[in-house]
């Protein structure tokens, strides 16, 4: 039976060469139980121990007995693949929390110990109230050191510090409420769009080229006329490293690194967000038009349909807010976020038989917490309202979100420096395209909602097709 499975597996060479098929197969079944058992259960045993001497422990995830977690593993390049991401982790957690208060378990990965969490308390805990226990670390760093460098968005301590009184200039008032530069490029986006007549157009691409012209004219003082460049399929390729050639070229005279990597960090940033939010929102506008017409009737009563909006006229647009609102309850732009225990430490929720009694953190634990699961939890919602999976503006009109419940922009220290620019950049932007056109209609493929990219921001997969109409 052996001597026929090797020769199946393409390795009769083993048997030509006289080896001993049974010493082989002990070998290989004591080399599984070593790497897959004895190994991690030593690491788990030492991290359990500490974990316990801080606080109480958080429920594991339910692991397959399969060595190396081969099933696991097929499972969850199954659902990336498919873009599920959000729908495994909502898996994992429901099948292993505990059901008092199913928001947080731990999961092992080898040497890695990593906690899933959606409560919202323990996000508080990690991004303010013991925010100095938490940070990127330097894994995180190291990782992403050549794409970021040493910028805000990867450092702790003095140097994140640092980044953020360089960066926090960028975004005073007086600049981020001069809408001249929105209005410049918003023309440009709206003039593509009505040559289209009508015919369907990937809206997410002009968003991401308007949304980095308008970074880098912000930013630099210069843009990088994406919009009045289109790119081919193969040129597209290489849109990553020709932005970072385009920061490189335009600060290269100044020879400072540091400024180099706060400048990458935040413009791409800046570019991603808001182009994904401005993506999904208008998908949600193609399937919603009683939305569409609502925002046209509140930008003729506070602005009329030809004028240029003024920062204080958004103050009086409520339902333009609640739309950009519950756009970002639904897909906020950072869906899964990942901080490091730099000390032992804790967490509030998670342990005991009720859920709620604090956790042991050990120094090195990885935290993950997913904003994009938490904002659709059905249970921090009133039973009156729309289910927490549907897009509804309304909501907003007479109900706001618990503290921590809500965390678009993240919060704490590090909540996003961008945050106004962010929202007066996609406030204006809507506002100049419904002045324009009077109908948004979805031309996606079978009329299905693109799936969700969780990467670094949450995408649309392949775009998003719409037609506008004057």
């Amino acid at each position: 039976m052996i001597r026929e499975t090797v020769r199946s597996w393409g390795l009769s060479p083993l048997l030509n060469a006289g080896v001993n098929l049974q010493t082989l197969f002990w070998s290989v079944a004591i080399l599984i139980f070593i790497v897959h058992y004895l190994l991690p259960g030593l690491g788990e045993l030492r991290w359990t121990i500490k974990a316990q001497s801080l606080g109480k422990l958080v429920p594991r995830e339910r692991k397959p007995w399969f060595p190396f977690n081969i099933l696991r593993i097929r499972r969850v390049i199954k659902m990336f693949r498919e873009q599920k991401r959000m729908e495994f982790m909502r898996e994992q957690i429901k099948a292993s929390a505990n059901p008092n208060n199913p928001n947080t378990i731990r999961v092992s990965m080898l040497t890695r110990r990593i906690i899933l969490t959606t409560d919202p308390e323990n996000i508080k805990a990690v991004l303010a109230t013991q925010f100095t226990d938490y940070g990127k670390g330097e894994k995180f760093n190291k990782e992403w050191h050549d794409f970021l460098g040493d910028s805000i968005f990867t450092t702790d301590g003095d140097l994140w510090h640092n980044s953020r009184n360089l960066l926090r200039p960028q975004f005073i008032k007086d600049r981020v409420s001069d809408l001249e530069i929105f209005e410049t490029h918003a023309m440009s986006l709206i003039q593509i769009l009505s040559n289209t007549k009508g015919e369907p157009v990937d809206i997410s691409e002009l968003f991401f080229a308007f949304a980095l012209d308008a970074a880098t004219d912000f930013l630099l003082g210069k843009s990088s006329h994406s919009l009045q460049n289109q790119q081919d399929e193969f040129a597209k390729a290489f849109k990553v490293v020709q932005t970072r050639q385009l920061m490189n070229s335009i600060l290269g005279p100044l020879k400072l690194l540091v400024l180099r990597d706060q400048i990458m960090a935040v413009l791409l940033a800046g570019r991603d967000t808001t182009a994904c939010t401005l993506s999904w929102l208008f998908y949600e506008l193609s399937i919603h038009p009683h939305v569409v017409a609502k925002l046209r009737q509140e930008i003729e009563t506070t602005v009329d349909l030809e004028r240029a909006p003024t920062y204080a006229d958004f103050k009086n647009m409520r339902y333009l807010q609640s739309t950009l609102n519950e756009t970002l309850r639904m897909y906020p732009a950072a869906p899964f976020n990942v901080r490091v225990a730099l000390k032992d430490t804790t967490l509030p929720h998670g342990g005991g038989s009720d859920g709620n009694q604090p956790i042991g953190i050990p120094r090195g634990t990885e935290i993950s917490y997913a904003p994009l699961i938490m904002q659709r939890r059905a249970d921090l919602y009133p039973s009156d309202q729309l289910p927490a999976e549907e897009f509804s503006p309304e909501r907003w009109e007479h109900w706001f979100p618990k503290s921590w419940t809500y965390i678009p922009f993240n919060g704490g220290p590090r909540i996003c420096l961008g945050q106004q620019f962010a929202l007066t950049e996609m406030g204006y932007t809507v506002v100049r395209i419904l002045q324009r056109f009077s109908t948004v209609e979805c031309r996606q493929p079978d009329n299905k909602a693109p799936a969700m990219v969780t990467d670094i921001v949450v995408s649309p997969h392949h775009g998003v097709t719409i037609s506008l109409f004057e």
